[in-house]
């Protein structure tokens, strides 16, 4: 199904899949006299909740990625994503207030399997990016959302993106509360260390060291989040969750730092947490997404040696596991939260 919201009635819309009857729904919803939409949150750092945003607020966040990356009235796009969740709600939205051609397409990890044709403006999770390599040239503008871009998905996109393409490929920042991203970086063709925050958009940091945002358009009051964060004028670069920090022998380990370093050497997905340790207060421990074979341990041979040199030898942990696959929540992102909970098992 294709809704060009730039000659659109809502008559006009003949939905057969049940992802093409949500999107329909969802259109409807917005139609309607209500002032607000209900949005699902993921539940990714916290628990799950339905919010009831205002419909003014997700349109400025619309306009907000629309002026970012100059898209156009009658410009195409494609939705991949689900529509219970923000992200597949304000795809819809930007097509919808930027009069955009909107390609409906269901929301499997192989989004482009079955696609041919180039396209202005996605939205993916790092997931079906992977699955996508050898069409994401395809799309001129594409936003990728719910997890951190792995540096081994970096090399993979730079490897299959002919050098003739115009592509721009960013990793967004942002949150349900966000209404999507506050902050884009890009990945390709040039790789950036700090997001950049969108207009209207202002950036400081709390106590701990982390992100304060204040968004007059998009919330009502400023939002502290628990994302460690370094400032660079309007610019960030994500450190890690405070709430995630491990106290191993007094040291403060930031996960996410050692992970950054470990998908540098490995061709798999890796979280590392702290379990229970009588000396240390928490032994750090790491969990690697797929087999123990004899690639991978030469992988984490290499990875430990940067992890001494980037941090210390106190940041390299100290046992390994394996999980065959990655219990991941519905919108894509991995669920660390039932990984720990199954490291502290063992």
């Amino acid at each position: 199904m294709t809704v060009d919201f730039n000659a659109f009635t809502i008559n006009n819309l003949y939905p057969d899949t049940d992802f093409e009857k949500n999107v329909v729904s969802f259109i409807t919803e917005w139609h309607s006299p209500a002032k607000t939409v209900k949005v699902q949150t993921s539940g990714s750092t916290g628990v799950p909740k339905v919010l009831d945003v205002e419909k003014k607020r997700m349109r400025h966040s619309a306009m907000m990625t629309c002026n970012f990356l100059g898209l156009q009235v009658g410009d195409s796009a494609l939705v991949c994503l689900p529509v219970e969740y923000i992200s597949g709600k304000m795809m819809i939205l930007r097509a919808l207030e930027r009069k955009l051609r909107l390609h409906v397409v269901n929301p499997s990890s192989k989004p482009l399997q079955d696609w041919n044709l180039p396209v202005d403006f996605c939205a993916m999770s790092p997931l079906q990016v992977e699955n996508s390599l050898d069409k994401i040239h395809l799309i001129k503008n594409l936003i990728i959302g719910g997890a951190q871009v792995s540096e081994s998905l970096k090399h993979k996109i730079s490897k299959n993106i002919p050098e003739s393409s115009t592509s721009r490929i960013f990793e967004t920042y942002g949150m349900s509360e966000t209404l999507s991203h506050i902050g884009l970086k890009q990945v390709y063709p040039k790789a950036e260390e700090y997001f950049t925050v969108m207009g209207g958009v202002k950036i400081s940091q709390d106590a701990r060291g982390c992100l304060e945002i204040t968004a007059p358009s998009l919330s009502p009051s400023v939002l502290h989040t628990n994302d460690v964060v370094e400032l660079q004028g309007n610019r960030f670069k994500f450190v890690g969750r405070a709430d995630n920090i491990i106290n191993s022998g007094g040291l403060k380990i930031q996960p996410e730092q050692v992970e950054s370093i470990l998908r540098q050497y490995l061709d798999a997905d890796a979280v590392v947490g702290g379990v229970p340790d009588i000396l240390l207060g928490q032994k750090l421990v790491v969990v690697v997404e797929g087999e123990n074979t004899s690639e991978i341990r030469s992988g984490l041979i290499e990875a430990f040696k940067g992890i001494r040199t980037a941090l210390s030898k106190n940041h390299v942990p100290k046992d390994v596991m394996f999980l065959s696959t990655f219990p991941r929540l519905p919108n894509g992102k991995i669920n660390r939260r039932t990984i720990l909970n199954e490291m502290k098992k063992c």
